[in-house]
């Protein structure tokens, strides 16, 4: 072999290499949308990964995009204000080579979906409506308020922290639901076996309702809290350890350890605490 050849067979071999190891190491893709008029509706539809979203400046939606693999590649388009952003996985790909990371600027007002089979989805300082879907995803949602928040997973926990003046409403099978300092008109988490844990004041005027079927209930409360309070667990127990007013006139039959109906304060909000087996504690919060 000669010297021209033997080098550029060198280079050759280089190129394939680099490119292999770029395949491996993944790509970085960048997107842009501006909305034509009013809020943005974003729609981030993953497969494998994880989608985070955090308030940008100005009306611009900036979308990255961090690829796994050469067996995945994004999908995007914009129609006036709808803008939507898809992983589309391509031959042999599955869940260990085909992860896509997103991160997201959008205006804090946009009305925002995301959906991944398995990842975490997080969303924080906005206040637009959020919609968060997946059966395994793991939810977060910080500091966010005004919007309507729907949530629905099989078994993927579902963590709110800070979410204040909206809609709230919850749908898993078996993922534990935290929500902490969690206030609004509505509030509403629906559980099959998934354990709730409420850790607030339940607000002024909301109503809030959580149902499991065999999952247990704990609500962590203040004593200064204002509300009406009916807990039922028709083969659980009820445990209660604040002092709370007696109500005169129930539609059921009080069983001790089996239901409670009170009020504390000025008894603002309205709260249901209900399972058909599981254990519901309701714990002073200090």
């Amino acid at each position: 072999m000669n010297s021209a050849h033997r080098t550029t067979t060198i280079a050759l071999v280089a190129v394939i290499s680099l490119a292999s190891l770029a395949a491996a190491q993944g790509t970085r893709q960048e997107f842009s949308f501006i909305p034509h008029h009013g809020r943005a509706n974003v729609d981030v539809r993953n497969v494998y990964g994880s989608v985070t979203v955090r308030p940008g400046t100005g009306r611009q939606v900036v979308v990255s995009a961090s690829l796994q693999s050469d067996k995945v590649e994004i999908d995007s388009g914009q129609r006036g204000n709808r803008m939507q952003v898809k992983s589309h996985l391509l031959a042999g790909s599955n869940k260990d080579n085909s992860r896509v990371d997103y991160e997201l600027e959008v205006p804090a007002d946009s009305s925002v979906t995301l959906e991944t089979s398995d990842g975490t989805l997080h969303a924080e300082r906005l206040h637009g409506d959020l919609t968060f879907n997946g059966p395994s995803a793991k939810v977060e949602v910080r500091d966010c308020n005004k919007g309507h928040v729907h949530v629905n997973t099989m078994n993927g926990p579902v963590t709110l922290t800070n979410v204040r003046d909206g809609h709230v409403e919850i749908v898993t099978i078996s993922g534990v639901v935290t929500l902490t300092a969690v206030s609004g008109p509505l509030a509403e988490v629906k559980t099959g076996s998934g354990k709730i844990i409420y850790d607030g004041d339940f607000g002024a005027g909301g109503k809030y309702r959580f149902t499991t079927n065999d999952g247990p209930i704990e609500a962590y409360i203040p004593a200064i809290a204002s509300a009406i309070v009916h807990a039922s667990s028709m083969f659980g127990r009820v445990e209660n350890e604040l002092p709370m007013h007696a109500l005169e006139h129930t539609t059921y039959t009080l069983v001790q350890d089996r239901n409670i109906a009170g009020f504390m304060g000025d008894a603002a909000s309205d709260v249901e605490l209900q399972s058909h087996s599981g254990t519901i504690r309701i714990k002073k919060k200090n």
